[in-house]
């Protein structure tokens, strides 16, 4: 019975495979593709910095919709609002920033964007966002938050020279959300920490498969 239980946990668990900071890298893209299709992923996360300040938009997208995954998309500080918007209509994805969606049981809300950058967010535009999003999804019972930014006071800043943010450690705090996923220090490539009850993952260019 109990074994019969587990099993049935098992099959209903969401696979998350999440990535970011491709920077217009079309091969790294089909790669990446490749893999969350290989490992049966059923939801892709792109945190951002999908490409180089604005330019080179092609087939950064398109390797996952040719292989029918759903997509999930925010803007990191190398794309403004209006490319990742611009790129959500052309490959017909959800732009996360500042909304949310349910897949299985899982609710995810997210919003991009940097403290830092061309292309940047203030700290209370950041939280404000993520609240957004947050509100249409808080009675779900699992939740995955989504960044493009590292959360302040996390190992990560201590990696860089780029501080994190304090409008991101204020959601994580006041929203508890199960998983962080965000990208933006490349040299915290796979890095994963705890802050409170979250599991804070940068999943960076390399990509990670994420079970919840």
């Amino acid at each position: 019975m109990a074994e019969g239980k587990e099993l049935e946990k098992k099959e209903h668990k969401l696979r998350i495979f999440s990535a970011g900071d491709i920077h217009s890298d079309s091969r790294h893209a089909e790669k990446l593709a490749k893999e969350a299709y290989d490992k049966k992923a059923d939801l892709v996360v792109l945190c951002g910095d999908l490409t180089f300040f604005d330019t080179s938009t092609e087939n950064i997208i398109g390797p996952f919709k040719k292989r029918h995954l759903p997509v999930l998309i925010i803007p990191g500080n190398h794309e403004s609002a209006a490319t990742t918007e611009f790129l959500a209509k052309m490959y017909d994805v959800k732009n996360l920033h500042g909304y949310s969606a349910k897949y299985k049981h899982v609710g995810i809300f997210g919003a991009g964007g940097a403290n830092v950058g061309p292309n940047f967010v203030s700290e209370k535009e950041l939280y404000d966002l993520l609240k957004k999003g947050f509100d249409d999804i808080k009675s779900i019972d699992k939740k995955v938050m989504v960044t493009h930014v590292h959360p302040m006071g996390s190992q990560m800043e201590r990696m860089s020279s780029f501080s994190g943010s304090a409008g991101v450690r204020r959601a994580i705090e006041k929203f508890k959300p199960d998983i962080l996923l965000c990208s933006h220090i490349h040299e915290a490539e796979g890095l994963e920490e705890k802050i409170g009850k979250t599991r804070v993952i940068n999943v960076g260019k390399r990509g990670k498969l994420i079970e919840i």
